[in-house]
C-alpha cells in the first residue's frame, strides 16, 4: 500500500522536471506539455470523495486493489510517446482514477486494521511514502532523466505497480465494508468534480496570467458557484457523498488544516529549490537531484521514529513540536544566498525534511482517530483532498509570487529565470519562503490551540 501511494503521489510532481523533454520530444510548445501534469492533478482530485464514498459501501481494499491495476495500466500507456499529446493526457487521466482509488482509500484501511496504541506507527508508514512522494518529484525525476528517456518517468511506476498488485492480493486482510446497503451520490461527485476542475484550471490560468484576468475570475467564480450548489445540494440526499457534520468534529478540521498547509509549504521547497540550483547554480538535472534527496531520505527515515513516538508519547505535543521546526526550516532558506555552500542548503532540507516527519504521523492519527468507522473511507479521501489541495496551492502560490516579485523588480513582466540578474530571483525567493514561514506560523497556532483546548476537544474522539 506504501508502495503506489509513494507513486501516486510522486507523480503529481515528477513530471515538472520532465516538461521541456516532452516538449521537445512531442515537438509541442511548453505550455501544452504542462497539461501533463494538470490532467493528473484535476482527475484525482476531483474523485477523490467519490472513491472515498465507494470505498465505504464496496469495501476499501477492493476499491485499492482496483485502483493499484489501472495505475499501472496508465503508467505503461503514458510511456508510449510515438501516439502524440492527447495520447499522452487519455493516459495521465486514467493513471489518475488509479491514483485517486489508492489515495482516497489508503488512510481508511490503515486506520481500520490496526489498534489505537500501534495506529501512529502504521500511520507513519503511509504518511512517509505520501511524503516522500510529494517532495522527491524533482530530485528521482533529475536522476533518471540524466540517464534515460522521459518515458521511464512513467514507465518506473510499471514493475512497482505490479509488485503492489501481487503483495495486495496476497497479504491484505479481508475486506470489511461499512456500508453495505449504503448509496453513491453520483450529482455531488459531477458537482464536486466541476468544482475542482473549474477550480484549479483558474489557478493554473493565473500563473500565466495573473488574477486579474478576465477568465482566471469567471473560472473562479463558476467554481465557487459549483461549490455553493455542492454544499446545499449534499444535505438534501439520504446518503450524500460527505456528510458535511463532519467537519463541525473541531479536532478533525483543525488537523485537516494544519495538513494542507505544511503540504503547501513544503510545495514551496518542490518548485524553488530546482530553479534555484539549475538556474542560478547552474548544476544539471541530475547534480540538483542529489543534492534534493536530502529532504525525502531524511523524512524516510524519521517518519516511523515519529510514528513510534505518537504511540509512546503525547501526540498533539509531538505535532507542535514538528511545526516549530517547520517554521525554523524556512527561516533557515532566507540565509540562502546566490554563493552559499551546498552543506548550508543540505543542512536546511534536512531540518525541514526533520520536521516535516515529526508533524505528519502523530496528525495523521489524530486526524483519522476522531472518526467512526463508518466513515473512515470518506474521511480518509478528504485528508488525501486536504494534501492534494495543499500541494497544488503551494505550487501555483509559490509560481506566482516568484514572478510577481521578480516582475516588481524588474519593472516589467517576468515568466522566467532572469540570468542577467540573479539578485532578483534571490530577493523573491526569499519573500517566498517568508509567506511559508508564516503558514508554518498558522499551523503552530492552530495546533497550540488544539492542545490547549484538548480536555475539550477530547469528545471528539471516535471509539473505533
Amino acid at each position: 500500500m506504501g508502495m503506489l501511494t509513494f507513486m501516486s503521489v510522486l507523480d503529481g510532481s515528477i513530471v515538472n522536471i520532465a516538461l521541456p523533454s516532452i516538449s521537445k520530444d512531442l515537438k509541442i510548445p511548453l505550455n501544452q506539455a504542462t497539461w501533463t501534469v494538470i490532467v493528473y492533478l484535476i482527475v484525482i482530485s476531483g474523485l477523490l470523495l467519490l472513491f472515498g464514498r465507494m470505498g465505504d459501501v464496496y469495501g476499501k481494499i477492493k476499491i485499492f486493489k482496483i485502483g493499484t491495476i489501472i495505475f499501472t495500466i496508465g503508467s505503461f500507456l503514458a510511456g508510449i510517446s510515438k501516439f502524440g499529446l492527447i495520447f499522452l493526457l487519455a493516459s495521465r487521466a486514467i493513471q489518475a482514477v488509479g491514483a485517486s482509488m489508492a489515495m482516497s482509500t489508503s488512510f481508511g484501511i490503515t486506520t481500520s486494521n490496526f489498534a489505537p496504541n500501534i495506529r501512529a506507527r502504521a500511520m507513519s508508514v503511509i504518511g512517509m511514502f505520501v511524503s516522500l512522494g510529494a517532495i522527491a518529484g524533482p530530485a528521482l525525476g533529475g536522476a533518471i532523466l540524466n540517464f534515460l528517456s522521459w518515458s521511464y518517468i512513467f514507465w518506473v511506476n510499471v514493475p512497482v505497480g505490479i509488485l503492489a498488485i501481487f503483495i495486495g492480493f496476497k497479504y491484505f486482510p479481508k475486506d470489511t465494508i461499512s456500508q453495505p446497503d449504503g448509496k453513491i451520490d453520483y450529482i455531488g461527485s459531477a458537482l464536486f468534480f466541476g468544482f475542482i476542475a473549474c477550480f484549479f484550471l483558474a489557478i493554473n490560468a493565473a500563473e500565466s496570467v495573473g488574477f486579474g484576468d478576465f477568465w482566471v475570475i469567471a473560472g473562479l467564480i463558476i467554481s465557487i458557484v459549483l461549490l455553493v450548489a455542492f454544499l446545499k445540494v449534499e444535505p438534501a440526499f439520504k446518503e450524500p457523498m460527505i456528510k458535511l457534520e463532519i467537519f463541525k468534529n473541531q479536532l478533525y478540521s483543525i488537523s485537516l488544516i494544519t495538513a494542507f498547509l505544511v503540504f503547501a509549504i513544503n510545495s514551496y521547497t518542490n518548485i524553488l529549490m530546482p530553479f534555484y540550483l539549475q538556474d542560478l547554480r547552474k548544476l544539471t538535472p541530475g547534480q540538483a537531484g542529489l543534492i534534493l534527496m536530502a529532504f525525502p531520505i531524511t523524512n524516510f527515515i524519521f517518519s516511523p521514529i515519529s510514528g513510534w513516538a505518537g504511540d509512546k508519547f503525547d501526540k498533539e505535543m509531538i505535532t507542535l513540536i514538528g511545526l516549530a521546526g517547520l517554521t525554523l526550516s524556512q527561516i533557515g532558506y532566507l540565509s540562502i544566498g546566490g554563493k552559499s555552500p551546498y552543506i548550508l542548503l543540505i543542512i536546511t532540507l534536512i531540518a525541514n525534511g526533520l520536521a516535516s516527519a515529526v508533524f505528519q504521523s502523530p496528525n495523521n492519527a489524530l486526524t483519522m482517530s476522531t472518526v467512526p468507522k463508518p466513515l473512515l473511507g470518506i474521511a480518509g479521501s478528504v485528508m488525501a483532498l486536504a494534501r492534494n489541495v495543499g500541494f497544488i496551492v503551494g505550487n501555483t502560490f509559490a509560481t506566482t509570487m516568484l514572478f510577481l516579485s521578480m516582475s516588481r523588480l524588474a519593472g516589467r513582466q517576468v515568466v522566467n529565470y532572469l540570468p542577467s540578474h540573479p539578485e532578483y530571483f534571490i530577493k523573491s525567493m526569499h519573500i517566498c519562503f517568508i509567506f511559508a514561514g508564516i503558514l508554518s506560523l498558522i499551523g503552530l497556532m492552530l495546533t497550540l490551540y488544539r492542545m490547549l483546548r484538548r480536555q475539550v476537544l477530547s469528545k471528539y474522539i471516535a471509539k473505533n
